[in-house]
């Protein structure tokens, strides 16, 4: 079966998108490569915060069943009350960075969350949806 190509109305909040990740590419472009990511983190802080986009930093969640907390969760950013940001430091997302943030949607139960990653060369971004 053919799937249809996707649309630009398709994508769930595509401008907010598009802020975070020029963002992302103007740390990049300034601090480089070879940081850890507490230091990425920082710097997307203050670049979410120059262009006046609504942010909350390390968001604390919890996972539960019958009020027992079987979790703790720590997410990057949550942006807009809308968007999981959640940064890396590498060439390459591993299984464990994606399966990390599709199971901070699910505890979240936001619908977008973008997985950034600052490599060698340049920043490399995958949007990832609640399944």
């Amino acid at each position: 079966m053919k799937r249809a190509p996707l649309k630009r109305d398709d994508l769930i909040f595509p401008e907010l998108s598009y802020e975070i990740i020029g963002c992302a590419y103007e740390v990049f472009n300034e601090i480089g490569f070879g940081f850890k990511e507490s230091v990425y983190q920082k710097a997307m802080a203050i670049a979410l915060k120059e262009k006046n986009i609504p942010f909350r930093e390390q968001v604390y969640h919890e996972v539960k069943f019958k009020n027992e907390i079987l979790a703790k969760r720590f997410f990057d950013f949550i942006v807009e009350e809308k968007i999981i940001v959640e940064l890396k430091r590498d060439d390459k997302f591993s299984k464990a960075n994606i399966d990390q943030t599709i199971d901070y949607l699910k505890t979240s139960k936001l619908k977008l969350a973008l997985l950034i990653n600052f490599g060698r060369e340049r920043v490399v971004y995958r949007r990832l949806i609640n399944p």
